[in-house]
């Protein structure tokens, strides 16, 4: 087979050094942090949350990995693989595993773990649940040529490919297990990651302790962490205030923030990043009155987004008006094309006529009444769900809030059970393919919990994802924008976040990034004296 090394492409397989001078790390000590929710289940590829990653990825490894050194969030690096290379076709990647790599119950990882594990990602039997089986619609087959040799076969070469392999989700199990009980891993846990696992109790912590065999000599510096489960957003700031907790990883508001620095002063170290994140609303098609496109478009009308921008952007984690790209990234929306499609204009006034027009002839009496199911989580969800019913209000719309912890909500979601429903979607890495998979015809994702079928979305996303000039990929992302948000709102986008981490001074060798699903192996951090 023809190759070309990927390191030729500006993609490397080892880590980023520390630059010269800086502080030596030291070892020992427990990483006290604390997780605002709890997961659903223990199964990475099955779940789309950071209350799994966090408490949960110093555990496992992945075939590659994002730099944990890079503020960008976009170098990629090798974690299990050792090195790999490209086709000249763009049509099969070849990896050559690491040979040392041992799972915590003694056993040697080989290419078969890999194998399993991305067969359960792309092919899962069926009842098998993958969230991201959408990303790898261009994979063929998964092949373990040799213990230490893994190939993808691709149908069609696809840029996004070596992006989506560094999800931080993409955890690999081990293959025997899965062949006994491809479920075993929702309850379980059991990787190669610089930690092993010591206990979960739910509702109070997660505990894990230092793997004195891991793979990467020197690592982990820790001798181990506990993750503590806090939902309370005042009790989660008093935790870092008081010194019981020295990080959340996730992200802070503002006013959080703020009082963290005025109590800790020196103590305290604040990173802040633009954050790959968007709360888009998901709406049931299957639900009567919401499967009329109008009545959709009602709602994204309704919404004044500049101003509402303005307010919550002082209160909490969202700030930018935003389509499905985030602001300032390459493939974003210009402001004037924002302002075009439905519900992102200046005029609130027209827009607001023309929603309460809709939902008339859509037959829905004036004080039509729904629930929206909204996110347990105070930051950004209560405000964010506050500002909507609000703004429904003003065009006839009568909002009842339910707010349900994480593992009940997407059990209704993901079973159909809802009307209207805050949904989230949170891209570890700047790839249009990865940020815009979600939104595929139903049977082609199993995140799009719209629930519908657009056959002409399916081809835009294949057309952008094939485009090899960025500006006919741009266009395509345009086309694809404009059908999702304004010719069938298939769903309703609001904001775009923006991360802000308060930080113990103590903690070292973690660095933010634009996603909070990033960075979260724990293997370079270290705390100081």
């Amino acid at each position: 087979m023809s190759r070309t090394l990927v390191a030729a492409l500006g993609l490397v397989a080892g880590l980023a050094l520390p630059a010269a001078g800086e502080e030596r790390a030291r070892p020992g000590g427990e990483l006290v942090f604390v997780v605002p929710a709890e997961p659903p289940s223990l199964d990475a590829h099955r779940e789309e949350t950071f209350a799994l990653v966090h408490p949960a990825a110093p555990h496992y490894n992945t075939l590659l990995r994002v730099d944990p050194y890079d503020r960008s969030g976009t170098r990629i690096v090798g974690d299990l693989a050792e090195s790999w290379s490209g086709s000249k076709d763009g049509r099969v990647y070849t990896f050559r595993l690491r040979r040392d790599v041992k799972f915590h119950d003694g056993s040697q990882l080989s290419s078969r773990d890999v194998k399993a594990s991305y067969d359960k990602i792309i092919f899962p039997p069926p009842g098998v649940a993958s969230n991201r089986k959408g990303e790898y619609l261009s994979v063929e087959a998964v092949e373990a040529l040799d213990p230490s040799t893994v190939v993808f076969r691709l149908k069609w070469p696809s840029a996004s490919f070596l992006p989506s392999l560094a999800s931080p989700f993409n955890w690999i199990y081990k293959a025997d297990i899965l062949a006994r009980d491809i479920r075993w891993y929702e309850k379980n846990v059991m990787g190669s990651g610089p930690f092993t696992f010591v206990e979960y109790v739910k509702g109070s912590h997660w505990l894990g302790r230092k793997n004195p065999h891991y793979w990467d000599r020197g690592k982990p510096l820790l001798d181990g962490y506990r993750a503590i489960f806090i939902k309370d957003a005042v009790a989660q700031v008093a935790a870092i205030r008081g010194q019981r907790a020295m990080i959340q990883f996730r992200g802070f508001s503002p006013p959080e923030r703020d009082s963290l620095v005025q109590a800790l002063g020196s103590k305290i170290t604040v990173q802040e990043s633009p954050w790959e994140c968007w709360n888009p609303l998901a709406i049931n098609h299957e639900r009567k009155p919401f499967d009329d496109k109008r009545v959709r478009r009602a709602l994204t009308l309704a919404l004044d987004r500049h101003q509402g921008a303005q307010v919550l952007s002082q209160l909490t984690i969202l700030r930018e008006v935003a389509g499905v790209q985030g602001v300032g990234t390459p493939w974003a929306a210009s402001a004037a094309e924002l302002e075009r499609l439905a519900g992102y204009g200046r005029d609130i006034a027209g827009s607001r006529a023309e929603a309460r027009r809709l939902l008339r002839e859509a037959g829905l009496p004036e004080g039509f009444s729904f629930t929206f199911k909204n996110r347990g989580i105070p930051n950004p969800y209560e405000a964010l769900g506050i500002w909507l019913a609000d703004q429904w209000r003003q065009v006839g719309l009568n909002v009842r809030i339910e707010t349900l912890e994480l593992g009940t909500l997407y059990g209704d979601i993901r079973g159909g059970s809802y009307e209207v429903a805050a949904d989230f979607h949170c891209s570890y890495i700047v790839e249009p393919d990865l940020s815009l998979f979600k939104f595929q015809s139903v049977d082609q994702s199993p995140v799009n919990y719209s629930r519908y079928t657009d056959r002409v979305l399916d081809e835009l996303y294949q057309r952008q994802s094939r485009a090899t000039d960025r500006e006919e990929r741009r266009r395509h992302i345009r086309e694809f924008e404009k059908r999702l948000l304004d010719d069938e709102v298939h769903y309703v986008y609001t904001f775009q976040w923006h991360r802000i981490v308060p930080h113990h001074a103590r903690v070292r060798g973690w660095t933010i990034t634009p996603s909070h699903f990033l960075n979260n192996q724990l293997d370079t951090v270290w705390l100081a004296e």
